[in-house]
């Protein structure tokens, strides 16, 4: 099977992601298959483009079981910057719950951000936390999603459903 006769699939690092609604509507409208990855039992929507997949409680699990299947033609959805970084290295196309994508030219910055920030509150530097959650970031998430999976189409990537 060669790189553009793929089919693109969407990982969705899902213990804390709230955009998991908005994945399920983009991913039946383009019928791409979609992996739901946690570490506990999750509803999922009855549908053959959803899979549920429940990984052990060990550190890292639904982590490791994504990052070892990115690829190009992938696209992750995570919050967790070390598993975009493994993400991108991987050449998948990986978006951040507020429509943010990572990229080869962004996430250097976003891992150093993130260590930075680390620091500082092992430090009792920083208190607070990110901001909370808002319909611009949902909106802008599901523009993002949209985009990679027509950029990825146009790339010659299919949806490998029915």
């Amino acid at each position: 099977m060669t790189e553009t006769s793929q089919a693109i699939e969407i990982y969705v690092d899902a213990d804390a992601c709230p955009v998991k609604n908005e994945v399920y509507k983009v991913a039946e409208r383009h019928r791409v298959k979609t992996f739901v990855v946690s570490n506990s039992f999750l509803m999922v929507p009855q549908s053959p483009l959803i899979e549920r997949v429940v990984v052990s409680s060990g550190f890292d699990a639904a982590d490791d079981w994504i990052a070892e299947r990115a690829r190009r033609g992938a696209i992750v959805i995570t919050a967790d910057i070390p598993l975009a970084h493994r993400c991108v290295s991987a050449g998948a196309d990986v978006i951040g719950p507020t429509g943010k994508p990572f990229t080869e030219a962004s996430i250097g910055m976003a891992l150093a951000t993130r260590n930075l920030m680390e620091d500082l509150r092992a430090m009792g530097e920083v208190t607070g936390g990110p901001k909370p959650f808002s319909q611009k970031d949902r909106s802008a998430f599901l523009s993002g999603l949209d985009v990679a999976i027509n950029r990825l189409k146009r790339a010659g990537f299919g949806s490998g459903a029915p």
